[in-house]
C-alpha cells in the first residue's frame, strides 16, 4: 500500500491532536493578551467542543494503532 498500511490511522491522528493543541492554545493565548490588542476570545463552547473530538479521535488512533 502507498505510504504505508495504517496512514489513515496516521493522519487522524496527527489531525485530531492538531484540532485540539490548537484549539486549547487559542484558548490559553488570549488570557495574557494585552487589553488593547486585536485578539479576540475564542468562543468557549465552541473550543471546548473542537478540544473533545479531538481528543477523541486521537485516542481512537492510538487505540487502533496498538
Amino acid at each position: 500500500m502507498f505510504l504505508g498500511e495504517n496512514l489513515i490511522v496516521y493522519l487522524v491522528l496527527a489531525f485530531g491532536g492538531a484540532l485540539a493543541v490548537g484549539n486549547f492554545l487559542a484558548l490559553v493565548s488570549t488570557k495574557e493578551a494585552p487589553k488593547d490588542s486585536d485578539f479576540e476570545r475564542p468562543p468557549l463552547f465552541r473550543s471546548i467542543v473542537m478540544i473533545l473530538i479531538g481528543v477523541i479521535a486521537a485516542i481512537w488512533a492510538i487505540i487502533s494503532l496498538i
